[in-house]
């Protein structure tokens, strides 16, 4: 039984090997780390202002009237997206009853400052007598999509 230091060309070869495995799993860990490095910066680099950005919700009875709605949303620059979320069953009170009905609803990402004129578009153009029409203001998101939404919907 031998006590003491390994051979010198055991430690150096245990070093060699080492450096070699640390180098090779570098490499493969570039593509990754540089990933996410630019995530990061990306997300660290776009200045948002909470609220200054929306999503707002209306009902439509049916897929027409949201398709409508929504090109013209669209259209007319109070909103940069409209998401078409189909078959939402709504139940609600209405004139002293409780209704059910299947409706579509529309998902719109907006600049808060348009939200007047979005809620006046709606009314004037849906079939309901009350028009559902419901914001809420963006806190956080991803920095270019919410600046894709600034860039497409004017001030």
């Amino acid at each position: 039984m031998q006590f003491g230091l390994p051979p010198a060309e055991t430690v150096q070869g245990r070093l060699l090997k080492a450096f070699f495995v640390t180098v090779f799993l570098s490499v493969l860990m570039l593509p990754l780390l540089r990933t996410v490095g630019l995530r990061a910066f990306s997300m660290a680099s776009e200045a948002y202002s909470s609220g200054t950005h929306s999503a707002a919700f209306v009902t439509c009875p049916n897929d027409t009237v949201a398709k409508d709605l929504a090109r013209g949303i669209v259209e007319k620059k109070l909103a940069a997206c409209v998401n078409i979320v189909p078959k939402i069953i709504s139940i609600y009170e209405w004139q002293g009853k409780i209704e059910e009905d299947s409706e579509v609803l529309l998902m719109i990402k907006t600049r808060s400052t348009k939200i007047p004129a979005l809620a006046e578009y709606v009314r004037s153009n849906h079939p309901y007598e009350v028009a559902e029409v419901i914001s809420l203001p963006i806190d956080q998101g991803n920095p270019p999509y919410l600046k894709w939404i600034g860039d497409i919907v004017p001030e």
